[in-house]
């Protein structure tokens, strides 16, 4: 998969992008990771990517033109090349908020390319012209959209094939198919005891059908105490009785 990212604020990609499993991935070949300055596509003498919103208001709005270039040269192929089959998505708090399913959905493109807005928002007319979605990933606001970018990123390379070191890995966390969408169960590894504290004896047995039957039950729990709107809401899959039931 390649992921393009267009931003106003480049230098913000390396440390996360080039680290930890997002690292491993690309240099595997697995995903490519790019990062578009949207500035120097800026038509103004001094490269100006902001003014000040029609009608008034506080802050100031990123101007349509130098994001639609931008992302025209992102979407742009060489002679020969296959035309760009994937999303636009611009990271935007008023999106659809990015879940799993979302997260797998996306995984199965080729190919993305994320415009991270900044200061009060990005022109609509931007939006209208070189965006597929919008996604948010959370019910807050932030600064800008490159660290909701990079959760995505995150989010979705994880789920290429052999991104991840076990192919397990991602069957059995929170909101996984999995785990029919449940949150994911406490886990445990050595010393067994650690200052008073003992890991489940269940863990312990070698008996894997204990094991999986316990993980389900604590998943289920943790689930009906914390979140239990994934639940009421159908999220994952079981009533509320089947829940407390075990």
């Amino acid at each position: 998969m390649r992921i393009t990212i267009l931003t106003l604020f480049p230098d913000m990609f390396a440390p996360v992008m080039n680290a930890s499993i997002l690292g491993r991935a690309q240099q595997s070949g697995r995903l490519a990771v790019r990062v578009v300055d949207i500035r120097p596509f800026s038509d103004r003498k001094h490269k100006n990517t902001d003014d000040a919103p029609f009608g008034g208001g506080a802050g100031m709005v990123m101007t349509a033109q130098p994001i639609v270039d931008a992302m025209a040269f992102a979407t742009a192929r060489q002679e020969g090349e296959e035309p760009f089959a994937g999303r636009r998505i611009y990271l935007s708090p008023r999106g659809q908020t990015l879940t799993q399913k979302k997260a797998a959905e996306l995984a199965a493109l080729p190919e993305l390319a994320l415009l991270c807005g900044h200061y009060e928002g990005v022109d609509q007319r931007a939006i209208d012209l070189c965006v597929d979605e919008e996604l948010s990933i959370g019910d807050y606001v932030l600064t800008g959209g490159e660290l909701p970018a990079m959760v995505l990123a995150d989010c979705v390379a994880r789920l290429l094939p052999g991104v991840l070191g076990c192919g397990e890995s991602a069957h059995g966390e929170s909101f996984s198919e999995g785990l029919d969408g449940l949150l994911e169960y406490p886990q445990y590894t050595r010393p067994r005891v650690f200052r008073g504290l003992e890991a489940p004896e269940v863990l312990l047995g070698g008996n894997h059908a204990q094991i999986e039957a316990w993980r389900l039950e604590q998943s289920r729990r943790i689930t009906l105490e914390r979140r239990p709107e994934l639940v009421s809401g159908g999220g994952a899959g079981l009533r509320i009785d089947q829940i407390k039931g075990g």
